[in-house]
């Protein structure tokens, strides 16, 4: 029986990036992607302009929270294939150990908070810049050639993940991600600089 690649992201409060990334691969690629996020000082609230964001076409938001990333170490806890830390606070060493020993990957995004002080305007543009790096970013991520069919079964799994020897995570930005832990994994998609109308539905 064909299953979903589960993938969670992270990032330190979970109320912004792992959000959104959350909502839209679930949005853009429920059918193959089952989408978790957390973070180790989960928000008591999701922040008021990124549910701002996916109000503009994301759907489902209402099972959307902040919780803990403890709440996927534990035994019965679904096992990852993937893991993608969205800052640094949260990579590498940071990191509690997944059961299943999932791919760890870094795309590091920048928290649209971490300027302080700004005017609403500047954050909104900022909170806009966050979302729409993350659009590019999973609509990458979903088109890797990896990920093209349902994993049969956990070893289906793990051979779509560990296809190379190192981690190449998808940054459009940046051109290149470092890996962080766990499996190696090579991703090869060409930086997209257009989304697909699924995307675009998000503005």
């Amino acid at each position: 029986m064909s299953r979903k690649y589960k993938v969670l992201f992270l990032c330190r409060d979970n109320s912004i990036r792992s959000i959104i990334a959350e909502a839209l691969l679930r949005e853009l690629a429920g059918h193959r992607f089952d989408a978790f996020s957390a973070g180790p000082e989960p928000a008591a609230r999701l922040h008021p302009l990124a549910v701002a964001q996916l109000q503009r076409g994301i759907s489902g938001g209402a099972v959307l929270s902040p919780k803990s990333w403890l709440e996927f170490t534990g035994e019965w806890a679904p096992r990852m294939d993937v893991v993608i830390a969205l800052d640094a606070f949260v990579g590498g060493l940071h990191a509690p150990v997944f059961p299943g020993a999932p791919a760890f990957v870094d795309w590091t995004i920048a928290d649209p908070l971490a300027g302080g002080h700004v005017s609403a305007d500047e954050q909104a543009r900022l909170f806009d810049k966050t979302f729409w790096r993350i659009v590019r970013q999973v609509s990458a991520f979903i088109e890797l050639p990896q990920y093209a069919q349902p994993a049969s079964n956990r070893a289906d799994a793990a051979n779509a993940i560990d296809t190379g020897n190192t981690v190449n995570a998808v940054d459009v930005a940046s051109g290149g991600a470092k890996p962080v832990r766990g499996k190696a994994v090579h991703f090869e998609a060409a930086a997209i600089t257009t989304v697909s109308s699924s995307a675009a539905a998000c503005t």
